[in-house]
């Protein structure tokens, strides 16, 4: 049987390769707008099926909850998580930047997590206590290996470090440290840029927990640390905060606590 981590990657690998079907003919892909306002796909929903068909497969008595179909109950404190289009309003923009994320929670702590950027062929995965890589995919497969870190140089320091802002639209808990800190353009999703030593600094001003944890484990693994913004330690729902070190995270939480409250 597959351990964990592997099962992890076949299961994102699959969503991948569904998401880029879909991807390729964004044209005809039926959208709608959820209660949130945000938009979802066919395809959405397409990945997500076939992401927990892996899982079910291999896994039948673990739990699984996913951004479209919610939470299917299992035994055991193992819960699966799923973001099956990370970003899919850039998705449906054709812009290359969304991913599929998978996540393994075990007794409340993530243990392994995935991120795949189909569109530009790479991929990001971590374990618990083993580190974190970067892969190109080719036919399917995962190549090119490299274990990944954060910058030994990065700032201390908001002013001046590296940041990255997601998503674009808003911005508002971000405005202490845009204020402070040198804005980047992201090529790629801002905390694996940091994991990678490419940024110091990301705040993703929303989200949910399947936004979170599959992030949340590689930067860490990647030495670098992760929070939510307004005290939470572990993912989930609200805006999130990724820094290369504890000086450059303890400085930015500070800053957007002394911010006054958004209205």
């Amino acid at each position: 049987m597959d351990d964990d981590l592997s099962l992890a990657k076949s299961a994102a690998l699959a969503g991948a390769a569904e998401a880029m079907r879909h991807f390729a003919a964004l044209a005809d892909l039926p959208r709608e707008m959820k209660a949130d306002g945000s938009v979802v796909t066919l395809a959405d929903r397409a990945v997500e099926a076939t992401i927990r068909d892996v899982l079910t497969a291999a896994r039948p008595a673990d739990a699984i909850l996913g951004e479209e179909e919610g939470e299917t109950s299992g035994s055991g404190g193992r819960r699966w998580i799923i973001d099956p289009i990370d970003g899919t309003a850039l998705f449906v923009a054709g812009d290359q930047r969304w991913l599929v994320l998978v996540a393994l929670e075990e007794q409340g702590e993530i243990t392994a997590g995935v991120a795949v950027v189909p569109a530009m062929d790479r991929v990001w995965w971590a374990g618990r206590g083993t580190g974190a890589y970067e892969g190109r995919l080719s036919g399917g497969r995962i190549v090119d290996e490299t274990r990944i870190h954060v910058a030994a140089c990065a700032s201390r320091e908001v002013a001046g470090s590296r940041l990255g802002v997601v998503p674009d639209w808003d911005r508002e808990v971000a405005e202490p440290l845009i204020a402070l800190a040198d804005e980047q353009h992201w090529p790629l999703h801002p905390p694996l840029m940091i994991a990678r030593g490419e940024l110091d600094l990301a705040v993703q001003t929303c989200g949910q927990i399947w936004d979170f944890a599959a992030t949340s484990l590689i930067i860490t693994e990647a030495g670098g640390h992760y929070r939510g913004l307004y005290g939470r330690v572990g993912p989930g729902a609200g805006p999130s905060l990724f820094a290369a070190n504890a000086e450059l995270r303890d400085e930015a939480l500070s800053a957007v606590n002394a911010a006054p409250a958004r209205s």
